[in-house]
């Protein structure tokens, strides 16, 4: 069901999403965590990263779009906390996987798909890969300024 929550124990095999990751051009092995650490993961290799801009992914990442990578099923694999994740079904045969301490989305998976849907963001280190596109631009929403107009920081902004 559409907008279902699940817990990770009715989705099926949870060892489907006990892969490794991808394509990357850093060390063989990387990891990734949630925000607590109570979940962490390991990939050993990532094959691309791209931007999301559909609806679905900033809603569930609170933000204007989600870095995303793939990852082949055979390259990731659960290091900590597989007991710590549920599952959403986010439209049908899409479950999103998120620690149930801190609400991190960690990956995205299709029950016939060879990959996983890996969030960026989670990785620990910098996978050596850079985004290749944006994806699903016709859901942008008009307060998202990708044009450089506006300042910019590093951290937070100099006092005024």
């Amino acid at each position: 069901m559409t907008g279902t929550r699940l817990r990770v124990s009715n989705i099926g095999d949870i060892s489907e999403v006990n892969y490794t990751l991808g394509v990357s051009n850093r060390s063989p092995k990387m990891k990734g965590s949630c925000h607590c650490g109570a979940v962490s993961y390991e990939i050993s290799r990532l094959d691309s990263l791209g931007h999301c801009h559909c609806v679905t992914c900033r809603k569930t990442h609170s933000a204007a779009f989600a870095t995303t990578g793939r990852v082949a099923r055979e390259n990731f694999r659960w290091l900590s906390g597989e007991d710590k994740l549920t599952a959403y079904e986010s439209s049908p045969g899409k479950r999103r996987f998120f620690c149930s301490v801190c609400g991190c989305h960690i990956v995205a998976s299709r029950n016939e798909s060879s990959n996983v849907i890996l969030r960026a963001a989670t990785l620990d280190d910098d996978p050596g890969l850079r985004p290749q596109r944006h994806i699903w631009r016709s859901h942008d929403v008009p307060w998202l300024v990708d044009d450089g107009a506006i300042p910019s920081y590093q951290e937070w902004p100099p006092e005024k």
